[in-house]
């Protein structure tokens, strides 16, 4: 009788609880394997403190977020800051894993279990916690980009406009738009700057040849697992590790994908110059053009390169020039 009664004790140490989290603009749904019971939340502060609360009778191993265009991101900087093991996943990961178990239909509790099942076979990586400063900064230059974003359609536009009246109106709101953006700049480097860990971060980057404030300050904020995974960890972070695409006899190409899309263009932008400029990145791109590689296979090999060199950087602590690597290469 004693056995059967322990045996039934519900949250015992045996017992290892998943839960997912589906969240919206107003509202998420909350599911924990032990209980199978959804709870809809709103999405705000109040909503965060219940979340926590009920986390505190069901404590997980592991809690999954599902990406949603940011309405994820006070609700899992809550969650991190009580503690919680929470990792953020990629909402196209969650629906493969959904439809190859089957799961075609969608809804919000669908949703929700889908993500409890998905902590518990996948156990993606748990999600680092931010600073206040660290959070400042990924929005600060999310804004930047998406600013440029705008400004780069504006300039694409003036180009096709013959009327002066609406050009006048598209230069007025491209003079706003680099007032903007200029201003978006001196913000994110004095935040840089009044910050020591992410001033030290910034002055490692910095003396990367090819390796410029936009690229230095858009790493520190969107790739805080910098200099702490390994390299074929970070290659997949930002979307540079090669994958294969083979099968029986045949040998197909292999390519890019996934990861941090925004970081990516900012990194490639990065390596195009120092394919230039950097003697280690160069001498490797002239390695690989030597050996017939195509041009695009040639850039993301060097971004990869490049990558890693920087990770290896933040996790030893070192500048560029003290880099073994740069020691033996022998000026041109």
């Amino acid at each position: 009788m004693t056995a059967s009664s322990d045996s039934k004790t519900p949250c015992s140490s045996s017992v290892l609880i998943h839960s997912g989290i589906d969240v919206a603009k107003d509202q998420f749904d909350l599911g924990t394997s032990d209980t199978g019971e959804i709870l809809s939340l709103p999405n705000d502060a109040a909503g965060f403190a219940k979340a926590i609360a009920h986390y505190t009778l069901h404590p997980p191993v592991l809690i999954v977020v599902e990406a949603t265009g940011g309405y994820e991101r006070p609700l899992l900087d809550a969650l991190l800051e009580a503690g919680l093991p929470v990792a953020r996943v990629n909402p196209k990961r969650v629906r493969d894993f959904a439809r190859s178990m089957g799961i075609l239909a969608k809804t919000d509790h669908i949703d929700t279990r889908v993500l409890i099942e998905f902590a518990r076979r996948v156990e993606p990586r748990v999600t680092p916690k931010r600073s206040k400063n660290q959070a400042e900064l990924t929005a600060l230059v999310t804004r930047r980009r998406q600013l440029i974003a705008v400004r780069t359609e504006e300039s694409n536009r003036r180009g096709i406009t013959a009327s002066k009246t609406a050009r006048g109106s598209i230069d007025a709101v491209l003079k706003v738009l680099n007032r903007q953006i200029d201003d978006l700049n001196q913000r994110i480097a004095d935040l840089i700057d009044s910050d020591d860990d992410l001033d030290n971060t910034n002055t490692l980057l910095q003396s990367v040849p090819g390796v410029g404030k936009v690229l230095s300050s858009t790493l520190a904020a969107e790739l805080p697992e910098l200099g702490k995974a390994d390299r074929r960890q970070i290659s997949a972070l930002a979307g540079v590790a090669p994958f294969n695409d083979d099968s029986g006899k045949r040998q197909g190409k292999r390519s890019i994908r996934g990861g941090r899309t925004a970081l990516r263009c900012v990194l490639y932008m990065g390596t195009v110059t120092a394919i230039r400029c950097n003697p280690v990145i160069k001498t490797f791109a002239d390695r690989l053009k030597a050996a017939g590689k195509r041009p695009k296979v040639v850039i993301a090999a060097a971004m990869r390169k490049l990558l890693i060199l920087l990770n290896t950087m933040i996790r030893e602590n070192l500048t560029w020039t003290q880099l073994d690597l740069v020691k033996n290469v022998k000026p041109a």
